[in-house]
This record gives C-alpha cells, structure tokens and sequence, in this order.
C-alpha cells in the first residue's frame, strides 16, 4: 500500500539562490538553497578561509615553473549542498551561523579536466598536548586525556587530547587553545604560556602556497587545519591527582568531559586511534630531539 496521503502534493523542490563570488577575477556562481543566506556563507570563516586559500593557489599557475602553467584550472562554479546552522533556541535561521558547509566546487581547465572537489567545510582547530611533572619527582611526566562521547566515531568514550574548534569570536589560535584547556581541563592560563608547536616543526619551511602552520588529518575531503600546542609544567603531586577523573566541558554546549591521566611512556598506547595525540607526540618528540624546545 502507498504510504503518501490521499490527495497530498509530492514534495516540492527547494528553492535555489544563486549570487556571484566577489573577488575573483572570473565570474563564481555560488548555488544555495533558500534556508542559508549569502550572508551566513560569506561570513563563515571556514569558507571564507577556504576560498582565499584556493585563489592564491589558483593564481600561482601563471608562473612558468608552475604543473599546471600549459593548462591552467578555474574555479568555475560552487554548489552548497548541506549546511548544519547553530544558535539560540529562538533565533530565526538566518539569525544563526553555519557550523559546517558541504560544498561541491567546479574546478576545471581549458580541456574539459576536473579535479575532485567534495569539501566539507569546518574551519581550524587547536589541539593541545598537555605534560606535568610533580615536583617531587621531575623523571616523571603525565599527559591530561579528555575521554568524552564521539558519536562520528561511534565512540561514548574516545581518549583524546583536548581539543576544539575556532570560535569566530577567538582572535588568536593561540587564544582558542586558552579557552579550550580551561572549559574542557579547568586549568586558567596566558596565551604566552603556550608552544606553537606546528608553527615551530615548520619554521623556514613554509610552503610558496597560503595554507595555514597547521596539520591538515584529511586534506582529501576536509578543509579543517590543527595547530598543535603545548604545555608542559611542573605541578605538586596533588594538584596533579586532583585532575584524575576530574569532570570538564561546557555544559551549555552539551559537553560531558571527563579528565584522564596517563603516563607519557604509555601515551601511543592509549591515544593512537586519535591523529591528534599522534601529530602532537610526534612534534614533541622530534622537537625535543633537535632542542628547539627544553
């Protein structure tokens, strides 16, 4: 039996928008539905950062040296095919901000060739490998966990170093970081306390591109770039054991986080399924080898 109600119109087609993306020499139609606003993508710092970042990559092919110099590619057209907006419980839609955008981008030569463009927009983030030494014993070293649900990976309890993503209210990455270690640790710092490390593993190594001094986990499909800090104490042994179990995150954002401690010496044991702890032990390592930190 048909499901439909008697009589019932079919589901009617969004409608669609269209506006030009300003800035570019070539005209870039951008195509949207009607439940997100030019505004809302325009000032979305994810796409914003995005589509800056592929312009200046784009207009590096006239240089003679250049792969692409003979056959140059365009960014002819983008297609916004789902977006997630947040906001206040009462805000209208287009009062809200977008929190991802899934986009699929025509970028093409003179020959009709294209180059895979599925992009799932999210902006940066900053990571955050956290060491403690007790006092009593400097030999030692401890790393602070977040273990928290992680619905993506199918996980109610993902070990991770604490993490998140760049609020458009943050000024600094290096601020973001701040914020992140008191909501999700509970632990108030400066900024000035925080090592760069990503910025620091490729100092005199930039790229001729204008990506971010981050580590991008899947630069494939994700636009999403992590700068990786750290922060490495000594602490007394019980300030230190008062952070075991302890629980953290915003309640507001709905954040059940709780605080683990793990021994440095077993760290990639625990914390290998997350890219993050991976980048951020691995910078750390390769750092302390070369002494370009103590």
């Amino acid at each position: 039996m048909d499901d439909t109600t008697a009589g019932a119109s079919p589901p009617s087609e969004p409608n669609l928008e269209s506006f030009s993306l300003p800035g570019w020499d070539n005209t870039v139609p951008v195509t949207h539905d009607s439940g997100i606003t030019q505004s809302q993508i325009l000032n979305f710092r994810g796409f914003d950062t995005w589509q800056k970042t592929l312009q200046s990559s784009l207009k590096r092919q006239k240089f003679s040296d250049h792969e692409f110099n003979a056959d140059p590619y365009e960014l002819k057209s983008i297609e916004i095919q789902s977006y997630d907006l947040v906001g206040r419980l009462e805000a209208l839609p287009h009062q809200k901000r977008p929190l991802f955008i899934k986009l699929r981008a025509k970028v093409e030569n003179a020959k009709g060739e294209d180059i895979p463009a599925v992009v799932f927009l999210r902006g940066g983030s900053v990571a955050v490998l956290i060491i403690v030494r007790p006092t009593d014993s400097l030999d030692e070293r401890y790393v602070i966990m977040t273990e928290q649900a992680r619905i993506p990976a199918g996980s109610l309890s993902f070990m991770e170093i604490p993490a998140g993503m760049i609020d458009p209210k943050d000024d600094s990455f290096g601020g973001t970081a701040a914020r992140e270690l008191e909501e999700e640790v509970g632990l108030k710092l400066k900024e000035q306390d925080l090592i760069n490390m990503t910025e620091l593993a490729l100092k005199g190594h930039e790229t001729e591109e204008s990506l971010q001094n981050a580590m991008y986990p899947s630069p494939g499909g994700c636009d999403e770039f992590i700068s990786i800090y750290l922060w490495e104490k000594e602490m007394d042994r019980m300030q230190i054991d008062g952070l075991r179990g302890k629980l953290g995150g915003e309640r507001s954002e709905r954040e059940h986080i709780r605080i683990r401690l793990l021994n440095y010496e077993k760290l990639l044991q625990v914390g290998a399924r997350d890219g993050k702890t991976l980048a951020a032990w691995s910078l750390y390592e390769y750092l302390k080898r070369t002494r370009q930190i103590k």
